[in-house]
């Protein structure tokens, strides 16, 4: 496992206090604050590109996932994402935590953008929630699927994802249709991140707001 720019390896969520301010998630200029964890070894200006018009265009490879250095507790986070091209795999992790990994993937809530399973939530390397999964016991991964018709854009347009994360419940919005609840979540705070698996795609309007 190649971490770049990691504090001894590891998150380590109790050496950062409090909340960041609300607004934008990305300065708009740089990856300042974020730190790109990945199987192999990558740089991130090479996986994520800010571009001069707002949009972050994002490789999807190498395997894993960049993540804010700013923990986050109760918040609300929009998120704007289309892919590049061939739709494919991808996710929003919620609440990263320090731990064992489940191959490149840090213990956290996934929101799944992977197209045809917009608005999954998947307990990844040990996370957990009090509601029952649907896939069978044992299944990998394991998957609470969403719950209304699938509200995902067509191939090339954009589409977002609203998170609210309140006192250990997630709510979960694709395009403005409730897809996904869970509550009791185990981590209930953490960093907040984009997976990298393989397909490239775009992010733009990510903004996070902290909630009393």
């Amino acid at each position: 496992m190649v971490k770049l720019s990691m504090a001894a390896g590891v998150f380590a969520l109790a050496a950062i206090a409090g909340c960041a301010s609300a607004g934008p998630l990305f300065n708009g200029r740089d990856f300042d604050g974020f730190e790109l964890s990945t199987g192999t070894p990558a740089a991130l200006s090479d996986v994520f590109v800010q571009r001069p018009d707002g949009v972050i265009a994002v490789t999807g490879k190498p395997s894993g996932f960049l993540a804010s250095r700013a923990t986050y507790t109760n918040y609300r986070l929009h998120v704007e994402y289309r892919w590049s091209g061939k739709p494919g795999n991808s996710g929003v992790l919620l609440h990263i935590a320090s731990g064992p990994k489940d191959g490149v993937w840090p213990v956290s809530q996934q929101v799944q953008t992977k197209h045809g399973f917009n608005g999954d939530l998947l307990p990844m390397a040990g996370a957990r929630f009090a509601e029952p999964l649907t896939t069978a016991p044992g299944a990998y991964p394991p998957i609470k699927g969403h719950t209304a018709p699938d509200s995902e854009k067509p191939a090339g347009e954009w589409n977002s994802i609203d998170v609210v994360c309140q006192d250990g419940a997630i709510d979960v919005s694709i395009n403005g249709v409730a897809q996904n609840r869970v509550t009791r979540s185990d981590p209930a705070s953490g960093h907040v991140g984009f997976q990298l698996e393989g397909a490239p795609y775009e992010l733009r309007n990510v903004t996070i707001e902290p909630l009393d």
